[in-house]
């Protein structure tokens, strides 16, 4: 192997033990799976360039100083130029929703510990606190994810989003009150959580309405990503009686129903006749469920990682 190959695969291992915190970062960044990736290979790309450019400049090899702060700096303004790019698509289609789009989970068997799970589970990484996330302005949830989740001084981030760093503490400030205005503080312990996600699933099966409003916060929202399928869904819901009249909707797929792990907390995932059908995440608070969130686009089903299941009867069997 020569030098020059030998720095190149050095540099890949190294940049490979920064990967985990770069696509967390960036997973909480776009709530998008595909675009982490694409961010973090971004990133891999401009240190690859930043170190050959160096290694063939005045004086012979360089390296990146710090090259954890140097990635997630990277990592950042390839996310902010994303979010910027996402917010004038959005200014500029009447199509898209945020209140009825559901970020990308993260899914796996509830069966089976998962690392990634795990981490969300214990940053509180939920599928509601990503909604309300993709709300705030793409220099504020920059400011809130880079400070409060991953500990990244303000004088840093100051310099991806242009701005002093004072001035960039009130960005995370902001942020940080609309986060704890809007996103439920849900529950943690996931015994808890999947006897709620079974009582649901169980009262659905059984088309017991009184207790579906037991298990349902009188305040709950439901939201429903269905992309552009029709089937008599409404996509954004309130109130415990209206979201219990419409799971009754769907009581047949309750027997098609899987629990596993959402973002690191037990949901559902209905798969009439082994064909993912639905993904649902829920989150509880004092046994309570507060907000549901559903996908059933069948095109993001499609590119979901969702992990294999056992073949089920098809739906109306």
């Amino acid at each position: 192997m020569d030098v020059n190959a030998s720095a190149e695969a050095d540099l890949a291992a190294r940049f490979e033990e920064h990967r985990p915190r770069l696509n967390a970062v960036a997973y909480r960044m776009l709530g998008s799976l595909s675009e982490s990736e694409d961010a973090v290979q971004e990133a891999w790309f401009r240190l690859s360039r930043t170190q050959a450019a160096a290694a063939s400049g005045p004086g012979g090899a360089g390296e990146v100083r710090n090259l954890g702060g140097w990635l997630t700096t990277v990592v950042g303004r390839v996310c902010l130029d994303l979010l910027r790019s996402r917010q004038s698509r959005r200014e500029e289609s009447l199509e898209v929703s945020l209140e009825t789009h559901v970020p990308d989970p993260v899914v796996s068997r509830a069966d089976v510990v998962d690392p990634e799970q795990e981490a969300l589970r214990a940053d509180s990484v939920g599928l509601a606190l990503l909604v309300v996330l993709d709300t705030l302005a793409p220099a504020e949830r920059l400011a809130f994810v880079l400070h409060d989740m991953f500990a990244v001084p303000f004088d840093e981030i100051a310099v991806i989003v242009e701005r002093t760093p004072a001035a960039t503490r009130q960005l995370a400030s902001r942020a940080r009150r609309r986060v704890q205005g809007s996103a439920p503080a849900k529950e943690t312990d996931v015994a808890k959580q999947r006897e709620v996600v079974e009582a649901w699933t169980a009262a659905t099966k059984a088309g017991d309405f009184d207790a579906l409003l037991e298990l349902l916060d009188p305040d709950v929202v439901l939201r429903s990503d269905t992309g552009e399928l029709s089937s008599g869904l409404s996509k954004l819901v309130r109130g415990a009686a209206t979201v219990a009249a419409q799971a009754a909707m769907f009581a047949r797929l309750a027997v098609h129903q899987h629990v596993v792990l959402v973002n690191g907390l037990p949901g559902l995932v209905a798969a009439p006749g082994g064909e993912v059908f639905s993904l649902g995440s829920f989150s509880v608070v004092d046994g309570k469920i507060v907000e549901i969130n559903i996908i059933a686009d069948p095109e993001r089903l499609r590119n979901l990682r969702l992990p294999p299941l056992p073949p089920l009867p098809p739906l109306g069997e």
